[in-house]
């Protein structure tokens, strides 16, 4: 048997060399423990990181635990990092990606409902980044494809699951009374400083 102490820190080192979210099911797996022993500790590795105040962090994501680096360190790493050509989502492909967020399953229709313009060129960078999927089809007319979101959606934007998602009320009223940030058009940009 194992103690507490070599899990976690073979939770650790599974985290580092994976580079996606380890779902905790996997990680509890590994040592014939259970998910809900698995999990709380994740979540006390993730409470020890944030304590330390360490240059990562233990984030959960999409049924998992994966490293990150702290948002205080961002700017830094984003020098690092940053290619000369750094392409970003536009606020068009944004605006799509929200609706399929808020709306999912949806079809390509309904989306072009709401925006009011086609979005065939949207879906399909969106689908190519891997932010969304089709996830079946339609009961109408034509059967057409149903969009969701990913795995990767999760990553992109540091979402632990949907349910983080902010309350379309809070977004509304954003854009009905725009604080000095810019509102929804600020936070949109601010979540692509995440990636």
């Amino acid at each position: 048997m194992f103690s507490k102490k070599a899990i976690k820190s073979a939770f650790e080192s599974m985290m580092f060399v994976l580079g996606e979210p380890l779902e905790v099911k996997t990680a509890a797996n590994v040592f014939g423990v259970d998910k809900g022993t698995a999990r709380e500790y994740f979540r006390e590795l993730q409470r020890e990181y944030e304590e330390e105040g360490r240059g990562l962090a233990v984030r959960e994501i999409g049924g998992g635990f994966q490293f990150v680096t702290r948002a205080e360190n961002f700017e830094h790493v984003r020098r690092l990092c940053t290619p000369a050509r750094e392409k970003k989502l536009s606020m068009a492909a944004l605006e799509t990606l929200a609706i399929v967020a808020y709306k999912q399953p949806v079809t390509r229709g309904e989306i072009e409902m709401i925006r009011g313009i086609k979005c065939d060129r949207m879906l399909e960078g969106l689908l190519k980044r891997d932010l969304i999927e089709e996830t079946g089809r339609a009961d109408s007319a034509g059967r057409p494809i149903l969009y969701g979101t990913t795995k990767m959606f999760l990553r992109y934007f540091g979402f632990a699951g949907l349910n983080e998602l902010p309350e379309i009320e809070d977004i509304e009223r954003s854009v009905r009374e725009p604080d000095e940030s810019g509102g929804v058009r600020q936070f949109a940009i601010d979540l692509e400083g995440q990636v």
